[in-house]
């Protein structure tokens, strides 16, 4: 079992869903996030005020899947955000030692679905 967490441009999240769809991953949490890397933010003018923004505008999404579905879920994250520009994101792979479905009590591969 894998824990999946990609930080993604907010205007790619749709084709990124899409994507998972195509590989069979329906189950995802998307979270609001901010945060800077090789982009290191920009300037702007308000009010004539040159205003620096270094914190970035970021979609988190984390998705829990069985090992056989590492691979597939990567790829699609991949095919759904890339655009070849700096910015496009990071994918993290961390390993989950346990996993309890609350409702059933389910645990293991079978609480992840």
């Amino acid at each position: 079992m894998k824990l999946i967490i990609a930080y993604i441009q907010p205007h790619v999240l749709n084709e990124v869903k899409q994507e998972l769809y195509k590989s069979e991953v329906y189950k995802i949490s998307v979270t609001n996030a901010m945060g800077c890397g090789q982009q290191k933010g920009y300037s702007e003018h308000y009010r004539g005020v040159e205003v620096e923004v270094n914190l970035l505008k970021k979609m988190r999404i984390e998705i829990a899947v069985n090992d056989t579905f590492v691979q597939p879920t990567i790829d699609a994250i991949i095919r759904g955000a890339r655009s070849g520009e700096i910015g496009d994101g990071k994918i993290f792979v961390l390993p989950i030692e346990q996993c309890i479905r609350i409702r059933t009590g389910d645990t293991g591969t079978n609480a992840i679905g």
